[in-house]
């Protein structure tokens, strides 16, 4: 079977394959390896995805969604939720499961019903470049995703029709990408920096095998952020000038943050750029206001350089944690279309002593990393073994509010632990099981991950009955959690799966209504193919039949024989269904064999 890899992108994801061996990007219709991780509803209802989103984006901010990767897996009620309902122009709500949605024309979107729609659009454009169906694809995440995170990021392919059989972090499908088919003995540090997140991982490389030994990030640190430096700058000082805030209009929101990416693109490669949005707003009496200015790299460079030093010091502690110092590293690899910027390469080469390198392609080579992984879990005959990490603590809540961690952070993959308590009542019957993710020691400064309740325990003395709660974390770093009582062997377990806020029933509905919009889409582009045929064959009708012009006899019924089946067939251009079009072309093609016959 195929499996594709698929790097679900913040700002652009990507799609990649292995074929006899050697990995590929594969290009989308436009020609382009990466795809905008855009979404949008436009006015007629109609499904926008990828460059067709992102141009009708400033006309309808409302209902354009960008940067979803950054919701996905989160609470309500967490900060980073808060954030982008200031900032983002798209409509933001509770679900019903203390999760996000996002309401287009009416409707409620899940997080990761929209992470669905972009990871259709990469299965169709491998399926387009395979002429074959895909129905399976390792996908990759932040290395600093919880299990939340992740599994929403499953549930997303699941509602897309795909089978994930692997879920794997970003820096390290980039050091497959890497190190793939290379014979080296290297210890690594990719330096991963996206759209919405960052990530920083140290791997030893030796006779394809890829250990990771640490891993950390920040999933709210991105080019997104870099952006938003500019936006609130440039909306500082036309405030400042003309009194008034772009960033509470929509489409005025949305022109600067169209701005501010082509800013920040320019002045990787330019010391100035130059930024004009004419007639940017206007004002109650009809005076339209304009914005014009420069922005030098000097000046970003120093709107961002907070950003730069948040990753450095991820860096640092990520060493730590490896038990390494900066002088252990052989190689620093750059990933994240963020690292182009020259201020952050500077950066890194200050703090690793050493020219990062770009043998890799920053925006390519998670995807191809991930295609990799995905040949090796269907090779068994290959020599690629992956030994990753889990960036978070697991463990429960305990008697007071402390949190016990059962793995720690850093911990190989899969893996699993088991801890024995005790009843703290006397007669205690039943026992709730409250599982954290985090490294507080309070649990609740920790992350949810879900809770469950052991019953039917023995009644005995406080401390007489004995608990073994279990933890196993999969390979795509999904947790399980179980609870025993060992004395009558009664036990309870959780496969956490609260992380996408979706119950079945809800993810069975977005697989038949995205497996409904896949039939449309099919007709809608069967039916554009008969109308393309039609509009050749009456244009090819037209040339011989005009060729026929002045004659009598035959030639001449022949050519008004043309002309009422022309007719006929604009009449059923305009009627636009199947059967009527069908019809068409076999009257077309009649008409076309008559003309033939004197033409030629």
């Amino acid at each position: 079977m195929r499996v594709i890899g698929i790097d679900l992108g913040t700002t652009n994801s990507c799609v990649a394959v292995v074929e006899a061996g050697v990995p590929r990007v594969i290009s989308n219709k436009g020609g382009y390896k990466t795809t905008p991780s855009v979404v949008a509803i436009s006015e007629s209802g109609r499904r926008l995805v990828g460059q067709m989103a992102k141009r009708q984006a400033i006309t309808n901010a409302r209902h354009t969604v960008y940067a979803a990767k950054r919701l996905i897996g989160r609470k309500w009620n967490s900060a980073a939720v808060n954030h982008c309902i200031e900032t983002c122009p798209y409509e933001i709500v509770p679900g019903p499961h203390e999760d996000v949605r996002i309401k287009l024309r009416g409707k409620e979107y899940s997080l990761p019903e929209i992470s669905s729609i972009i990871l259709q659009e990469m299965k169709l454009v491998a399926e387009e470049d395979l002429k074959e169906e895909v129905t399976h694809a390792v996908v990759t995440v932040p290395a600093y995703f919880n299990d939340l995170q992740r599994q929403a990021t499953k549930d997303a392919g699941r509602i897309a029709g795909l089978e994930i059989l692997r879920i794997i972090n970003e820096p390290t499908a980039a050091a497959l990408a890497y190190g793939y088919g290379k014979d080296m003995d290297r210890r690594i540090a990719i330096y991963d920096l996206g759209g919405g997140t960052f990530d920083i991982s140290i791997l030893e490389i030796s006779s394809g095998v890829f250990d990771v030994l640490s891993t950390a990030g920040d999933t709210f640190l991105g080019g997104e952020d870099f952006d938003a430096r500019i936006i609130e700058h440039l909306a500082f000082e036309f405030a400042r000038q003309h009194r008034v805030d772009l960033r509470k209009d929509e489409m005025s929101l949305q022109r600067l943050r169209d701005a501010a990416e082509k800013a920040k693109i320019e002045l990787t490669s330019k010391n100035e750029t130059e930024i004009s949005l004419p007639f940017i707003y206007t004002r109650e009496g009809g005076e339209a206001l304009h914005l014009q200015t420069t922005i030098s790299k000097e000046t970003f460079e120093g709107l961002v350089v907070d950003l730069i030093q948040r990753t450095i010091k991820i860096c640092q502690a990520t060493l730590q944690d490896a038990g390494l110092e900066v002088a252990d590293i052989d190689d620093v690899v750059l990933v994240g279309g963020m690292t182009r910027m020259p201020k952050i390469q500077e950066a890194v080469k200050e703090y690793f002593g050493r020219t990062p390198g770009k043998s890799v392609h920053p925006d390519e080579a998670v995807a191809i990393g991930a295609a990799i992984q995905g040949m090796a879990l269907i090779e068994p005959e290959n020599d690629v073994l992956l030994l990753d990490v889990t960036p978070h603590s697991l463990g429960i809540m305990i008697h007071g509010g402390g949190f016990e961690k059962l793995i720690e952070a850093q911990s190989t993959v899969p893996t699993s632990h088991s801890h024995e308590f005790t009843t703290i009542r006397d007669n205690q019957t039943s026992v709730k099981i409250v599982v954290f993710q985090g490294e507080s020691p309070r649990a609740a400064e920790n992350e949810l991950l879900g809770e469950f309740v052991l019953t039917g325990l023995r009644p005995g003395p406080a401390g007489a009955v004995t608990i073994e709660v279990t933890f196993d974390i999969s390979s795509d770093g999904i947790v399980s959690v179980a609870a025993k009582d060992l004395d009558t062997g009664k036990e309870q377990s959780i496969t956490v799966t609260a992380a996408s806020g979706l119950t079945e029933e809800e993810i069975q509905a977005m697989i038949k209504e995205n497996e409904s919009y896949l039939v449309q889409l099919k007709e809608g582009e069967d039916l554009e193919k008969l109308r393309a045929w039609v509009r050749k064959q009456v244009r090819e009708v037209e040339r011989l039949a005009s060729l026929l012009d002045g004659s009598s006899g035959p030639q001449r019924m022949a050519g008004e024989s043309a002309e009422t089946v022309v007719s006929q067939a604009r009449a059923a251009l305009d009627e636009d269904t199947p059967s009527a079009l069908k019809n068409s072309i076999d009257q077309l093609e009649s008409a076309l064999s008559d003309l033939k016959t004197f033409v030629d």
